[in-house]
């Protein structure tokens, strides 16, 4: 199966209902220039990607906050958005959080079909949803797993804050997690 294949299948996909908006765009993931690091979000940006069609960016192609924010902590590990790529757990548009759980859940299928065909090396999840979606384990609040590798299917799977600039921790709380956890991990990678 390919990525397009994919899409497809989210498009015609009915599992949410009225829980979501769809995409104006088809792509549900963000194709960087090395599949080794895929970035796990949680849903798509009602003011970026579900509008404009490119990850991390508002209608007029404009690095959003929250990019600028990742793009600071991808330069500590040398690369940079357009090196990497990006999905959500979530492929549409919630349009209540209190349906994140439900929707994650319908899309999983998608998303763990996404990443066979990509076949990371590191997948990086972003906050609380993105990382339910992806493990299976049990934590009381994210900063217990936040920084810490998981194996998942042979993935090395590694929690983040999520680089939204009104979040405390989305740069100050990364910085240690990407200079020492990830960089490792990229490490070994060219090894």
């Amino acid at each position: 199966m390919e990525l397009y294949q994919i899409d497809n299948e989210i498009k015609n996909c009915n599992l949410c209902g009225c829980m979501v908006e769809k995409f104006n765009n088809d792509a549900t993931v963000s194709i960087g220039k090395k599949s080794d690091i895929v970035i796990l979000g949680e849903a798509p940006a009602n003011n970026g990607w579900r509008k404009s069609g490119i990850a991390w960016h508002d209608e007029n192609h404009k690095l959003l906050p929250s990019g600028v924010v990742l793009e600071r902590l991808l330069k500590l590990i040398n690369y940079s958005l357009k090196d990497i790529y990006f999905l959500e757990a979530i492929k549409c548009y919630p349009k209540s959080r209190k349906y994140l759980k439900e929707c994650s859940n319908n899309c999983r299928k998608y998303l763990l079909e996404q990443l066979l065909i990509i076949d990371p090396k590191i997948i990086l999840t972003l906050g609380d949803i993105a990382t339910r979606t992806l493990l299976d384990i049990k934590y009381s609040k994210f900063g217990n797993v936040a920084g810490k590798c998981f194996n998942y299917e042979g993935y090395d799977v590694i929690p983040i804050y999520h680089p939204s600039p009104i979040s405390p921790l989305s740069y100050g709380g990364n910085v240690e997690i990407f200079e020492n956890v990830i960089k490792e991990k990229v490490k070994a990678l060219t090894k």
